[in-house]
């Protein structure tokens, strides 16, 4: 009985030395975690999540979280009986649907998380891109294709926005505070209006602006998978162009690797998706040699 409480102890005990490397090379430096998707509805997900935020804090790791939020702002708007419009499968939002997108991002979902970490032992600072300037966002421009007449069309999806300038200050100071910033994605234009910004495309314009070491994107997929299955563990911008040549990437997995490329290409060390669904997927892809997701990184490096 002994012997084997002892090799548990030991087991635990050689955990930790394989983490040591890690710990020492990051020491000091930022992770940009995007969190949503399945996690945020599975309290115990949310619970693995929030230990994990909290651990990196204490090994003197500073992580910095966006979250999403669109199937509760997608819930919200249909108890108020707010209708929504789609085009091409994007939500139009218009001011009704703005003002309950901010409600439900910068009030329920951020403080939610802020008590997960509390809970968890951290000291959490819920925010949005809206304060202290952290984020100045642009109208998005997209356009369609008319299937008739094949001529390109502008859409006008409202006040969606992405960001065009990042003030990281608001979240140097809370950092060097020793608390964690939980960030909404809400900024405002310098047009005065309120803008609507795409969780993963928020995360990286702010993983770039503080030259991250790691962007997490959490999603409820393994990460990039090849034509069998297989999951794709490191790929260059490069690989990327080719897996979406050849079809092996398509659907929603096009923005998400879009926004990876983007960030380490303006400053962010390496980029990874993982599943958000498996316990502990973050520390697993950090802190082993094994990794669990997909790493992009600019060039060969």
């Amino acid at each position: 009985m002994g012997n084997t409480q002892d090799s548990k102890m030991l087991a635990k005990a050689e955990v930790l030395i394989e983490a040591l490397p890690y710990f020492q090379r990051y020491a000091g430096r930022t992770f940009v975690v995007k969190y949503g998707g399945h996690a945020m509805g599975d309290p115990e997900a949310a619970e693995d999540f929030a230990e994990d935020i909290v651990l990196l804090k204490a090994v003197g790791i500073n992580p910095v979280v966006v979250h999403g939020g669109g199937p509760q702002i997608g819930a919200m708007l249909k108890k108020l009986g707010v209708e929504s419009t789609f085009v091409d499968g994007l939500r139009v939002t218009d001011k009704a649907t703005a003002e309950v997108a901010e409600m439900v991002l910068s009030g329920a979902i951020n403080k939610q998380l802020v008590s997960w970490i509390a809970n968890a032992g951290g000291k959490a600072l819920g925010i949005s891109g809206k304060d202290a300037g952290l984020v100045t966002a642009t109208k998005v421009q997209r356009s369609t294709k008319d299937p008739e007449s094949n001529i390109e069309q502008a859409i006008d999806l409202g006040f969606v926005g992405e960001p065009s300038k990042v003030d990281t200050t608001i979240l140097d100071t809370a950092v060097a505070a020793g608390m964690i910033p939980i960030v909404a994605p809400i900024g405002a234009g310098e047009d005065g209006h309120t803008y609507n910004i795409n969780a993963d495309t928020m995360a990286g314009a702010i993983a770039a602006a503080l030259g991250a070491a790691r962007l997490f994107l959490l999603t409820d997929v393994k990460g990039v998978l090849d034509k069998e299955g297989n999951l794709l563990t490191d790929l260059t911008p490069a690989d990327i162009a080719g897996l979406r040549e050849d079809g092996t990437i398509s659907g929603g997995m096009i923005p998400k690797l879009e926004t990876c490329v983007h960030a380490v290409e303006a400053g962010c060390e390496a980029a990874v998706v993982l599943d958000g669904r498996v316990p502990h997927a973050m520390l697993l892809e950090f802190f082993t040699a094994r990794g669990a997701g997909t790493l992009i990184r600019a060039g060969d490096a």
